[in-house]
C-alpha cells in the first residue's frame, strides 16, 4: 500500500470520527512529507501499520488527544481486521464436495 494513500485513508476515519485538530496537524505534516518525490516509493504493510507509526510520534506522546484519535482508529480497523479473518476462516472451514473422480478411485 502507498503511504500517502494510506494516510489519506486515515485521515478520512479521522474525520468520521471528529478527531482533534493537534491529530489533524500530525497526519497532515506526515501527509506532506509522503507528498514529496523522494518518498513517493515510500509503502507501508497496512493501514494498522500506519496507525500504529503514529502513535509512535513525538507529537502522539506528548498529546494524549492525539493519541487516544489515532488509538479509536486502530480499534475500528483491528475489528475490522478481525471480522474479515472470521469470515476467510469460515470459507476456508466450509466442506468442499469432491468430484465424482475421487469417488471412483476409492471405489477401484
Amino acid at each position: 500500500m502507498n503511504v500517502q494513500e494510506g494516510l489519506e485513508t486515515i485521515r478520512e476515519r479521522l474525520v468520521e470520527g471528529d478527531a482533534d485538530k493537534a491529530t489533524f496537524q500530525l497526519v497532515d505534516a506526515i501527509l506532506k512529507r509522503a507528498s514529496l518525490p523522494a518518498a513517493s516509493s515510500a509503502t507501508a504493510g497496512s493501514l494498522l501499520q500506519l496507525v500504529r507509526m503514529l502513535m509512535r510520534s513525538p507529537q502522539a506522546s506528548a498529546n494524549p488527544t492525539v493519541y487516544n484519535d489515532l488509538v479509536k482508529v486502530e480499534a475500528e480497523l483491528e475489528e475490522h481486521a478481525n471480522a474479515h479473518r472470521e469470515q476467510v476462516e469460515a470459507e476456508e472451514a466450509r466442506p468442499i464436495p469432491k468430484l465424482k473422480k475421487e469417488y471412483k478411485k476409492k471405489k477401484n
